[in-house]
C-alpha cells in the first residue's frame, strides 16, 4: 500500500481584497500631494514679500547713497549776564574752643551745663587743689624770709659805713699825732721810739680803713642779692596766685556751652589735648557763624570780599539768611582748582546752629559770559570734548571745545567757539570729518 502525499495548491487573492488596496494608495497619493502643494504655496507666500521688502531696501540703500546724510543743527546761544551760583557747605560757630584745666585737683562744684549761654569771664566751675594752697603758702613765707633778710643786709651795710667812718677819724687823728711827735723828736723832746709807736698806730688805722671799705662792698653785695631774692620769691608768689586762680574755670568769650565732659568730683588734670588730659567744657560763639565754601574757577573773578550772598537752610523754607564774604584764600587748590571763600552771618536769635547743612547762593554779574550749548551736541573722544559743526559748504567739521558749568541739559562753552556756528545735534558715528550732510532743521 502506497503513503499518501497531500499537495499544496497556491491560493488565489480575493476580488474584494485587491481593491481596498487600491483605494488606499489613491488616498496616500492624494495626500502626499496635498502637502506638497500647501508646502509650496507657503514658501511662495513667505519667500515673495521677503523678495519685496529686500528690493525696497536695496533701492532706498541705493538712494542714500546718492542723496546727503540728513542732519538737524541749532547755534550757540551766550549765557545770562547775570547767573545764580549756588555751592554746598556746612555752618561753623565763628569761635570755638574747647575749655581746659590749668590745674591739677578734684571738681568742686558746676556752675553751668550744656546749652547754657554764658558771657565772657563768667565763673564755669572750680577745682579744689590743696597741693597749689600749700606752694602758695611756702612761697610767700620764702618771701618773707628773704624781706628779713634784705633788711638784716641793709642794717650790716650801715653798720660797716658807720664803722668806716669810726675808723677814718681815728686815723686822722694818728696821722695829726704822728706829725707832732715827728717833730718834736727832730727837736729832741721825745725819744725817737716813742715817735715809731705813733707813726706804727697812724699805719694800722690806714689798713682799717681798707678793711672797712672791704666790709661795705662785702654788705652792699649782701643787700643786693637780698633784693634779687625778693624778687624771685615774689615771681614764685604771683606764678603761685596765678596757679591759684586758675582753680576757677572761666569763659573765654561769650557762647554757648555745647559739650560737658566732666561730673562733680572728678579729678582734673591739667594741660591741652592729650591722652591722659581731660577737657571740661567746649563753647562755641553762636551770635556770627561762619561758612566756607569753595568757588569754581569759572566764577573766581566774581567773587570779591564784602559781596552778600543768600544762605539757605531747608530747614527755614521761608526764610532766607543774608550773609557776607569776608575773605577768601587768594589762591586755588591745585587739586579741585576751586577758591576757598568764607562767608559770615549774622545769628542773633540763634536760630542757625553750627554743625548745619547750608545751600550759600551767589548772584554773580560777569562781564564775559559764555556760550551754551545743548549737551546732546557733544561728543566725547580721544581728543576731549568736540561738537560735529556744518561749515558753508555742508560739510562735517570737529572741533575741540572747553566745557565749563554743566546745567544737564546745557552746558557752558568756555572757548573753542565763536557763537555763529551751526552744531549738529546727537551726531552719530556715520557723521565723520568732512562728511556731506543736509541741514533739515536748525534752530
Amino acid at each position: 500500500m502506497k503513503p499518501q502525499t497531500t499537495e499544496e495548491k497556491p491560493q488565489t487573492p480575493h476580488p474584494d481584497t485587491l481593491e481596498t488596496k487600491g483605494k488606499g494608495m489613491k488616498h496616500f497619493t492624494l495626500i502626499i500631494l496635498g502637502v506638497g502643494t500647501v508646502m509650496t504655496g507657503l514658501l511662495v507666500m513667505g519667500i515673495l514679500p521677503r523678495l519685496h521688502r529686500q528690493g525696497e531696501l536695496n533701492a532706498a540703500t541705493e538712494s542714500i547713497k546718492n542723496d546727503p546724510l540728513v542732519v538737524n543743527t541749532v547755534t550757540p546761544h551766550h549765557a545770562p549776564a547775570q547767573v545764580q551760583l549756588e555751592i554746598p557747605g556746612s555752618i561753623q560757630a565763628i569761635k570755638d574752643t574747647t575749655i581746659y584745666a590749668r590745674d591739677n585737683g578734684y571738681l568742686s562744684k558746676m556752675y553751668v551745663d550744656i546749652g547754657d549761654r554764658v558771657h565772657q569771664n563768667q565763673l564755669l566751675a572750680e577745682i579744689d587743689s590743696p597741693e597749689t594752697d600749700q606752694q602758695l603758702a611756702q612761697a610767700r613765707a620764702h618771701l618773707a624770709q628773704s624781706r628779713s633778710d634784705y633788711l638784716q643786709a641793709v642794717a650790716n651795710l650801715t653798720k660797716s659805713r658807720f664803722n668806716l667812718r669810726q675808723v677814718i677819724a681815728n686815723a686822722n687823728f694818728a696821722q695829726v699825732s704822728a706829725k707832732r711827735w715827728k717833730l718834736l723828736q727832730q727837736d729832741g723832746a721825745v725819744a725817737r721810739q716813742d715817735y715809731d709807736e705813733k707813726e706804727a698806730s697812724f699805719l694800722s688805722y690806714q689798713a682799717n680803713i681798707e678793711t672797712a671799705r672791704s666790709d661795705i662792698r662785702a654788705s652792699q653785695s649782701s643787700v643786693e642779692s637780698a633784693m634779687a631774692n625778693i624778687s624771685a620769691n615774689a615771681a614764685q608768689v604771683r606764678q603761685m596766685e596765678a596757679m591759684e586762680s586758675f582753680k576757677r574755670i572761666t569763659a573765654p568769650f561769650s557762647g554757648v556751652i555745647t559739650a560737658r565732659n566732666v561730673d562733680f568730683g572728678a579729678l582734673i588734670t591739667a594741660g591741652s589735648s592729650g591722652s591722659n588730659t581731660v577737657w571740661l567744657y567746649k563753647i562755641a560763639h553762636a551770635q556770627r557763624l561762619r561758612i566756607y565754601v569753595y568757588v569754581p574757577q569759572a566764577y573766581v573773578s566774581s567773587i570779591h570780599t564784602g559781596q552778600s550772598a543768600k544762605i539757605l537752610v531747608k530747614e527755614f523754607p521761608n526764610r532766607e539768611f543774608i550773609g557776607t564774604v569776608t575773605r577768601t584764600s587768594n589762591s586755588l587748590d591745585s587739586a579741585s582748582h576751586t577758591l576757598l571763600t568764607e562767608v559770615q552771618v549774622p545769628n542773633e536769635d540763634l536760630r542757625l546752629m553750627p554743625g548745619m547743612y547750608a545751600q550759600v547762593k551767589f548772584i554773580l554779574n560777569r562781564s564775559n559770559t559764555p556760550l551754551i550749548i545743548p549737551a546732546n551736541t557733544l561728543v566725547t573722544n580721544s581728543h576731549g570734548a568736540q561738537v560735529a559743526m556744518v561749515d558753508q559748504d555742508g560739510r562735517v567739521s570737529y572741533r575741540t571745545v572747553a566745557v565749563g558749568r554743566d546745567y544737564g541739559t546745557e552746558v557752558e562753552v568756555a572757548s573753542g567757539l565763536h557763537g555763529d556756528e551751526q552744531l549738529i545735534v546727537n551726531p552719530t558715528d556715520d557723521v565723520v570729518d568732512g562728511l556731506k550732510v543736509k541741514v533739515q532743521n536748525s534752530k
